[in-house]
């Protein structure tokens, strides 16, 4: 299988960082994109600006091969999702060549004449990637490895508190939005609602509420699970991601102006539709007269095209077992975890690797360093380097953003059972990798 390529899934940060590494070691690399360019979900939320600053978000693998091109990296500041594929994803495609096509979704993985019950000579099959392009053109491409780089970016989490959506959602369809806006300016004078406490839902609140101070009559309702308001601040001064800090600052400034209701301890239940939207919650309160809903409670991977291999994923975070303790929101929101190479990556599927946001699967602290490293990884297992698949190059800021999910129902989330509360953020030069299983992990 030697002379097969590695398909990589995905033209986002991860997979053109993964198709760089593998051109850098001479491996033949192809790489599918569902959408019409590169970074095409970093493209649909191109008015947002990222957290970390221009450094952080260049890959070094990338940077050796724009830079041999005459490419010049930007040095500071910190850029808008457009800039991001405008500035370095883009250019990066079009250095990889005819390595990336574009228009192409992956239906399914197998291996070649073995579905997912076969054990038999399983490990000497090459894979075999199905294809569909934009005109039902359908392709079998063999390969000899597979790195998934593919996101989550395509199925956002609903509005329904059980993690399903709630009744009347998705009738409600066409009044409810899975992404952060952009011009807000046709609601004015109408009642928006977002649901959702993390940092997508503190963007739209904020945005909402400057045109709340604008056009008299708007309303903005924010809807939080929890009990409490204190998780949306994040880790304020301590915060090693300058950006991520002031969000936080902003959120609290807002709520302590009274321009947003604030309704914490709301677990959506129902969405009721007819001239505006009514939300229901599960104890029996209303939000009525709603003309939009944002709803904004986080993303989880979608593995159905993964249905035919062998893969171990966390029963609760659908993200990769090898390194689910370390990145567990029930045990700390930090995000400044240890690096996540091909060993933690490594699948019961010899040779496929999950990487970037989906090896996260439902977990929210996902940095563009760590996809990088792990790319690094990944790849240079694959090559046969194993002194450089092990080593860790990852240098995280420290977060300083700690204390865990909380006690979901406590009046200010910050109290976990039997844990440090300070702990994921404590001074450490390393973190040790937890225990739960980072090969071979399925069920007995």
């Amino acid at each position: 299988m030697p002379e097969l390529p590695v398909v990589v899934i995905g033209a986002g940060p991860q997979g053109l960082a993964a198709a760089a590494h593998l051109a850098g070691r001479g491996i033949e690399a192809i790489v599918v994109e569902r959408g019409d360019g590169a970074g095409a979900a970093v493209a649909e939320w191109g008015h947002v600006r990222l957290f970390s600053a221009w450094p952080e978000l260049i890959d070094d693998a990338s940077r050796r091969l724009l830079e041999s091109r005459g490419w010049q990296a930007p040095q500071r500041g910190y850029p808008t999702g457009a800039q991001w594929v405008e500035d370095y994803l883009a250019p990066l495609a079009e250095a990889l060549g005819d390595r990336v096509r574009y228009g192409t979704e992956v239906t399914g993985i197998a291996r070649v004449g073995r579905d997912k019950v076969v054990d038999g000579g399983r490990a000497q099959q090459p894979f075999v990637v199905h294809t569909r392009d934009r005109e039902g053109r359908e392709e079998r491409m063999l390969a000899h490895a597979v790195i998934d780089a593919s996101g989550t970016w395509s199925t956002p989490g609903s509005a329904g508190a059980d993690g399903l959506p709630a009744i009347g959602e998705i009738a409600a369809g066409e009044r409810i939005s899975y992404r952060i806006p952009d011009d807000v300016s046709a609601l004015a004078g109408t009642h928006a609602v977002v649901v959702g406490a993390g940092h997508s839902a503190t963007h739209a609140v904020l945005r909402l509420s400057e045109l709340a101070r604008r056009a008299p009559g708007t309303r903005v309702t924010w809807l939080i699970r929890r009990s409490g308001v204190e998780g949306v601040y994040g880790g304020g001064a301590g915060d090693g991601l300058p950006r991520r800090a002031a969000l936080g600052s902003q959120a609290r400034k807002m709520i302590d102006s009274g321009v947003v209701d604030v309704v914490t301890g709301f677990r959506v239940a129902e969405i009721a539709a007819g001239e505006s939207l009514t939300i229901r919650a599960e104890d029996g309160r209303e939000i009525p007269g709603v003309a939009q809903i944002f709803a904004l409670t986080g993303f989880r991977p979608d593995i159905g095209m993964l249905r035919e291999l062998r893969i171990a994923l966390d029963p609760a975070l659908d993200a990769v077992a090898g390194i689910a303790d370390e990145i567990d929101p029930n045990l700390h929101s930090c995000g400044s975890v240890s690096a996540t190479g091909a060993r933690q990556l490594a699948q019961p599927e010899q040779d496929f690797f999950i990487v970037g946001a989906k090896s996260y699967g439902r977990a929210p602290t996902f940095l563009a360093l760590t996809g990088f490293e792990q790319v690094r990884s990944v790849v240079a297992h694959l090559a046969g380097d194993h002194e450089a698949a092990a080593r860790n190059d990852l240098v995280l800021p420290a977060t300083g953003a700690c204390g865990g999910a909380g006690d979901y129902d406590s009046a200010n989330g910050s109290e976990v059972a039997g844990s440090d509360i300070g702990g994921c953020c404590a001074p450490a030069p390393v973190l040790q990798l937890g225990t739960r299983p980072a090969v071979d992990p399925v069920p007995r």
